[in-house]
């Protein structure tokens, strides 16, 4: 007989694991500190699944996946006396179930305890104070986005007094009320889209909106709409780097509107926050690297101009302003002893310029490193 779904939970708990996979005929598998690693169990059946899958998913849930072959949600079960919150997908392969759970913190983190650089932290906390404008957490799957827009919205809520209104898929933080007004909404339960839930919360007196990600054209054009109505947007994309960000974001735009959207988002995108997830050097689990863009003029200036090729030049030489290239980062972390070479060398954009810079400053810890 299959472990139960909840010792399962428990063990990945206990093994600092972030994401557990379930699939027919496999063992189970964890992500522990980004690396695969499968468990030495019997493999799972397609029967073990399928009672995995009736312990997690409601009757309305099961409804909607039987229907669409794939769901996300959330599952809180009580673990060891203590409450734990998932995000969970069940989906099919080769008409066979598959599970997927993300383990999420209890607690958003501090803003502090995120790994920004001293001086990147302080603008970005600046930003969060603006009244209006789209500030965006990107990278790959896996990387902390959550993690950090999780952060952005704690730390509004001890600072300011604003209402924020949230629309995740689906909710992963809960948030308790400190200073501001939380109005949390989860697609498929209390919304049916993105798009439709941003229309919505323009008329429901919000000073702050997250929206989960940005995954498609009408979600974008009415973030960017609201923030140019005077409101702050967070949101997610799957991109990495600053560069490729706002090339994504005008190339979903057709033709005849990407010069509007241009304008748009020369003068209302705040930042793009880009950031990697590394294998630590001098201890167990990760660190992030950052590459942050804060609005100036002359970056409102390339985007409208469609010059966006040049943004990594403005980051280099604006790091004044609290913004820093991706690689900048990664090296200050590989000086400091805490990524090695070859880890800073595979999350680079510009691997080949990063290694000749650390040939011609080596770290100044050189016995924490194999080379």
């Amino acid at each position: 007989m299959a472990i139960e779904i909840d010792e399962l939970i428990n063990l990945a708990l206990k093994e600092r694991a972030s994401d557990i996979h379930l699939r027919c005929n496999e063992k189970p598998i964890f992500r522990i500190d980004g690396i695969i690693r499968i468990l030495e169990m019997a493999p799972l059946s397609q029967e073990d699944l399928e009672n995995y899958a009736k312990k997690l998913l409601s009757d309305k849930l099961m409804v909607q996946f039987r229907v669409n072959h794939e769901i996300d949600f959330a599952y809180e079960p009580e673990i060891s006396g203590q409450r734990v919150r998932l995000r969970v997908n069940v989906f099919t392969s080769q008409n066979r179930y598959g599970i997927v759970m993300r383990i999420i913190n209890e607690h958003a983190l501090d803003l502090d305890s995120l790994g920004f650089p001293d001086y990147q932290l302080m603008k970005v906390k600046e930003l969060l104070h603006r009244p209006r404008g789209l500030m965006l957490v990107v990278g790959p799957t896996g990387s902390g986005k959550s993690t950090t827009l999780a952060a952005m919205i704690d730390y509004i809520n001890k600072n300011c007094n604003k209402h924020i209104i949230t629309i995740e898929d689906p909710i992963e933080y809960v948030y308790q009320r400190k200073r501001c007004i939380i109005t949390q909404r989860e697609l498929g339960r209390d919304t049916n889209s993105f798009q439709k839930a941003l229309s919505g919360a323009l008329r429901q007196d919000p000073d702050v909106i997250l929206v989960g990600e940005m995954r498609d054209l009408a979600t974008m054009e009415a973030a960017v709409s609201a923030a140019e109505t005077g409101h702050l947007v967070l949101s997610t994309l799957h991109t990495t780097g600053s560069v490729r960000t706002v090339d994504r974001i005008i190339d979903a735009f057709p033709e005849n509107s990407k010069a509007l959207v241009r304008t748009q988002l020369s003068s209302n995108l705040l930042s793009v926050i880009s950031q990697v997830l590394c294998k630590r050097n001098d201890t167990a689990g990760r660190i992030p690297a950052f590459e942050i863009m804060i609005h100036s003029d002359a970056i409102g200036s390339l985007i409208r101009e469609n010059k966006t090729f040049r943004i990594a030049t403005e980051l280099e030489v604006n790091q004044q302003l609290g913004m820093i290239p991706l690689d900048t980062h990664l090296f200050q972390l590989y000086q400091q002893g805490e990524i090695t070479e070859e880890e800073a060398l595979s999350r680079s954009l510009y691997p080949k310029e990063l290694r000749e810079r650390m040939r011609t400053s080596p770290a100044k810890k050189k016995g924490l490193f194999s080379f």
